[in-house]
This record gives structure tokens, sequence and C-alpha cells, in this order.
């Protein structure tokens, strides 16, 4: 990793960082000083839990999140008062707090955390005496603190972890098609097969876009005055739905570039720039739907762009269609048409998108 990269890490850490860190000491301080607890652990140990878990989440979902942690500390309580300590005490309460986690789906950090906050209690905190749920309390002022600063930290800019994602999953997406370009290009099988791996990935990425959407939506919903950009969220989330077509499309593409590296054949000349214009229509959808939620630009200058490379990837495409191709390079030709299609059907949901690209590969009606 370069030093540059180093730096930009730190940066891009330093936000989060000083959120935790006041979350946990002002849950800390909370708990001792408003209900009295002389050892209140569990509420920074809760803050911190949450907001490592909540980050996209909607705040339904992060509620439940926290609802969920502080249920698992008074479980080990309830189980630690009623069997005391011992293996016994043990066993119940990894199986209360761990099954039913894992049974709503939670995460596996969510897990492991719950479990230890359990473990923790039942092996070095045991209860003593009557039953005062300072740890459930504890462990419910945790979370809610957490949820109120992650709220905080997007009240000025509600839209940019939505930003920040759609900028990542165009990139990680561009950056996928430059490296199967490549391999192609010099014939390299390895390198296709390592591409084809990172697309049964990129679906991760969608689903984080998707994600953020939702919590950026119901962080508008908040906020009265900022109620009309809900719109441009909903567009976010059409779009969204095209780029997931995308992705698919993507891996099809990528599983014929494996085919036809591992036939060792002569790769035509024009694969290399219609691949090159489909990477740059992406990289300009990317930007136009980036520019149209943060501002600051024009989105329909950067669609544009995304439109013209798209058409002349497919123009470029099509010379191969009348040739004796490969069989793979045929359908790699077909794959940046429907590419193509569903790119641009997510940046103009207006236009007949269909009928121009049609006309651009030479098929008309």
């Amino acid at each position: 990793m370069t030093l540059r990269g180093t730096v930009a890490r730190l940066q891009g850490a330093a936000v989060p960082t000083f959120l935790a860190a006041t979350a946990a000491t002002l849950a800390w301080l909370v708990a001792a000083h408003l209900i009295g607890h002389p050892d209140p652990v569990f509420a920074p140990s809760a803050a911190l839990i949450v907001l490592s878990e909540s980050g996209g989440r909607r705040l339904r979902q992060s509620a439940e999140l926290v609802l969920g942690v502080a249920a698992g500390v008074l479980v080990a309580e309830l189980v630690v008062q009623a069997l005391g300590t011992g293996v016994l005490s043990l066993f119940v309460v990894l199986v209360l707090t761990v099954g039913p986690m894992l049974a709503v789906g939670a995460g596996s950090t969510l897990v492991v955390q719950a479990a230890l906050s359990a473990l923790y209690l039942v092996v070095v905190a045991a209860p003593e005496g009557r039953l005062i749920p300072f740890r459930f309390a504890d462990a419910l002022i945790g979370g809610v603190i957490a949820i109120l600063a992650s709220q905080v930290a997007v009240a000025r800019k509600p839209l940019a972890p939505l930003v920040a994602q759609a900028r990542q999953t165009y990139t990680d997406l561009a950056d996928l098609l430059d490296a199967l370009r490549e391999a192609i290009a010099r014939c390299d099988e390895q390198a296709a097969d390592a591409a084809l791996d990172r697309a049964h990935r990129l679906h991760i990425c969608v689903e984080r876009l998707d994600a953020a959407a939702l919590a950026a939506g119901e962080t508008l919903r908040l906020r009265i005055r900022r109620r009309r950009r809900l719109q441009q969220v909903r567009n976010v989330q059409a779009t969204i739905h095209q780029l997931d077509h995308v992705v698919d499309n993507v891996w099809v593409l990528a599983r014929h570039a494996v085919t036809l590296t591992r036939l060792h054949t002569n790769t035509p000349d024009e694969l290399d720039p219609a691949l090159r214009a489909l990477t740059d229509a992406v990289r300009c959808a990317g930007a136009c739907l980036a520019t149209d939620l943060a501002g600051g630009g024009d989105p329909s200058r950067h669609a544009g762009h995304a439109d013209a490379n798209a058409l002349e990837a497919v123009r470029v495409a099509a010379k191969l269609l009348d040739s004796a191709s490969p069989a793979p390079v045929t359908m790699i030709v077909g794959q940046i048409r429907t590419t193509a299609v569903d790119l641009l059907r997510g940046v103009d949901q207006e236009s007949d998108v269909l009928g121009r690209v049609d006309a651009a590969i030479g098929w008309q009606s």
C-alpha cells in the first residue's frame, strides 16, 4: 500500500473514529451519572457495537439492533440469577443469545460481540445478590446514543453516505471491466478467472448501495426542509434496479471472456476499444448519479458522455458480427449490447434506449 493510500484511509477513518469515541464516552457518562451505575462497561460497549453494525441500516433496523444487544445482556443476567455461574449457565446463555440472533439474520460482528458481552457477564462480572438490571439499562443507553450519533453525523449532508457508496459501486464495476479488457488483450486466462471471481462479488456492492438509499430516504423523511430531495433517492432506487441487471450482464460477459482466453484464439482488434468505451460509459454514469445527488456540477453533461460512450461501444462491437469471429466473441458482443441498454436505462429513464442501441448495432425494426 502506498503512503498516499494510507493517508487517504486515515483521513476517511477520522470522522468515524471521532464519532465512535464520542458516543462511547458519552454513553459511559450518562450511564454513570444518570442511573448511578459504578461500572457501566456495557454502555460504551453497546454504543460501539451498534455504530459498527448500523451503517447503511434504516432506523427501524438500528432500533432492533439496540434491543437485540440489550436483550442479550438481560438474558445473560437472568440466567446467572437463576442458575448461578458455571458450565451450564455458560451453555444456556450462549444458546439463548446466539440462537435468536442467527435466526433473524444478524451480522457476524453483532453475534460475536453480543456473545462476548454475555460471556463477560457470566464469567467475569457475574451479578451478585438480587437482580438490578443496570447492565440492561446500560446497553439501552449505549445503543440509543449510538443511533443519535449516527443521525447527527449525517445531519448536514444526509446523502453523503449514499453518494460515497454510489461512487464506489460504479468505480468497482468500471475497474472490473478494465481488468476484463486487459485479460482479453493479453489472452490471460488466469486474469480472466480472477475478474470472474470479482464479478461474483459485485452484487454485494449493489446491495450496499440499495441499503444506503433506503437509509438516506428514511433520514430525509425526518427533515421537513429536505423532503424535496426524496425524489432524488427514488430515482436512485430505480437506477439500482437497472444496475443490478448491468452486474448480471457483466458477470456473463466475464464468463465468455474466460472461455475466449482459454481457447487462445486471436482476439479481434475492435473488441478492445468497444470494452474501453463501455468502461468509460460506466464511469460517466456513476459521475452522473453522484453529481445529481451531491450537486456542484452538471449531471446532464455526464449523462450525455455516458450515452455517447455506450452507443460507441455498441457500434464498434457490431463490426465483429460481420466477420467470422469465434463464438465467445459473438457472445461478448451480445453482452456489450445488453449492458449498454441496462446502463442507459439507469441514466435516462425516459427516452427510447432500446431503439437507439439497436440502431447503433444496425438492427432496424
